[in-house]
C-alpha cells in the first residue's frame, strides 16, 4: 500500500485560511504580552497563551475558542496549577496540576487545550499566588474581545464568538 505525502497531508493535514489581519492581530497581541513581560509586570509570554491565540485566529467556530471554554478554562486550570505550586514545584506536581486541571475543565465544560498546559505553568515557573486572576483573567478576556472586535471590524474575519440565539433557537426545535 502506497500513500503519497500529499494525499496524508490533504486528508489529515490542516486547512488555514489566510488572513493578513488575523496574523497581525496575533503579533500585536505578541508584542503587548512581550511588552508586559520585559516590564516585570508578571509572567506573560508563556507557550499557551500562543496557543489560544492562534486557536482563535484559525479555528474561531471551534467549541475551545468560545468564551466561555476559552477563559473559564484557562483561569480553572491556571488556579489548579497554583493549589498545586503551593505543595511543590516538581515535575510530578506539574503533570499532576495538569492532569486535575484536565479532569476539571472538562467536568465543567470549559475545556480549553492550553488551559490544561497552563496548569504546569505555575507550578514550574512560581509565578505567585495571583497568576490565575492577575495575569490570565486579563490576558483572556483581552483576547476573547479583540478576537470579536476584529470579527466585527474585518470582513474576512469569521463570526466570533458564536451566537447564543443561534443555539438558542436549534436546541428549541431539539
Amino acid at each position: 500500500m502506497s500513500l503519497r505525502f500529499s494525499t496524508i497531508v490533504r486528508c489529515w493535514g490542516t486547512k488555514p485560511t489566510l488572513r493578513p489581519g488575523g496574523y497581525l492581530w496575533v503579533a500585536a497581541m505578541f508584542g503587548v504580552l512581550a511588552f508586559l513581560e520585559a516590564n516585570r509586570i508578571g509572567v506573560f509570554l508563556v507557550p499557551p497563551f500562543g496557543a489560544t491565540l492562534t486557536i482563535l485566529m484559525l479555528l474561531p467556530d471551534a467549541p475551545v475558542a468560545q468564551p466561555y471554554a476559552l477563559i473559564a478554562g484557562s483561569v480553572c486550570a491556571a488556579a489548579v496549577g497554583t493549589g498545586f505550586s503551593l505543595l511543590g514545584s516538581s515535575l510530578i506536581m506539574a503533570v499532576l496540576a495538569m492532569i486535575c486541571a484536565f479532569f476539571i475543565i472538562s467536568s465543567i465544560h470549559a475545556y480549553h487545550p492550553p488551559g490544561v498546559a497552563l496548569a504546569s505553568i505555575p507550578v514550574l515557573l512560581h509565578t505567585g499566588h495571583w497568576f490565575p486572576l492577575a495575569v490570565v483573567l486579563p490576558f483572556t478576556v483581552a483576547a476573547v474581545v479583540s478576537a470579536a472586535g476584529m470579527s466585527k471590524w474585518l470582513r474576512d474575519w469569521p463570526e466570533y464568538p458564536k451566537s447564543l440565539r443561534n443555539y438558542a433557537r436549534s436546541s428549541k426545535e431539539v
